[in-house]
């Protein structure tokens, strides 16, 4: 099972002590990584609509409400804990507001901000075209765009391997803990979805 990092265990011993200051700066510790998970699972049309730093708030905010009894039984790495507050959250929200403006939302573009950084793009090339470097605007756009279309036709497991090992970088390990899966058998599901992934974008079916 993986395990917390040395400061956020620092800072959870300190919490579990009752030093307050520990409890918000190990919230703080994780607002970015927790807002690029949130970034890569909010509807795109959705996130026109509300301000995913509003849900990165309400998370942080249960966690702290929950905190005491995560210490007492810790059963997962803090940031995994963290996911699980977050996914139940961002559920709640598509629930609240998708199903209740389905309309007006849909005819909204789709564009996914979080699949833009370089990561992505270094990603996207590597299977595309080992000639290919993402220099230009243009060609940065393209990659995007192909990265993006691909990634939504992947199956929803094949997806979220991909969204955890490339774009939240968490460990094979982690993403067995996520996953309830052994290392072996997490492994050759990031080996499928890698496969699956490399055949959409060479534009193969």
């Amino acid at each position: 099972m993986s395990t917390n990092s040395p400061e956020t265990q620092r800072l959870l011993d300190q919490a579990k002590q009752g030093e307050s200051s520990a409890v918000d700066q190990l919230l703080d510790h994780h607002r970015t990584s927790l807002r690029r998970m949130i970034d890569l699972r909010l509807d795109p049309a959705l996130a026109r609509r509300v301000d995913a730093s509003d849900i990165v708030q309400d998370v942080l905010l249960e966690a702290s409400k929950r905190l005491a009894d995560y210490v007492k039984n810790p059963a997962m790495p803090f940031h995994l804990w963290l996911r699980h507050i977050a996914k139940d959250h961002i559920i709640d929200m598509h629930r609240k507001h998708r199903l209740a403006q389905r309309r007006s939302i849909d005819k909204e573009q789709s564009i996914r901000p979080a699949l833009a950084d370089q990561s992505s793009m270094d990603l996207a090339a590597q299977f595309i075209d080992q000639e290919l470097t993402p220099a230009s605007a243009a060609i940065r756009q393209e990659l995007q765009r192909r990265l993006e279309g691909a990634v939504a036709e992947m199956d929803e497991d094949d997806r979220e391997m991909i969204l955890m090992r490339h774009f939240e970088q968490l460990s094979n390990q982690e993403v067995a803990t996520e996953l309830g899966l052994s290392e072996a058998a997490a492994s050759m599901r990031y080996l499928r979805a890698i496969r699956r992934l490399r055949t959409l974008l060479a534009g193969e079916k």
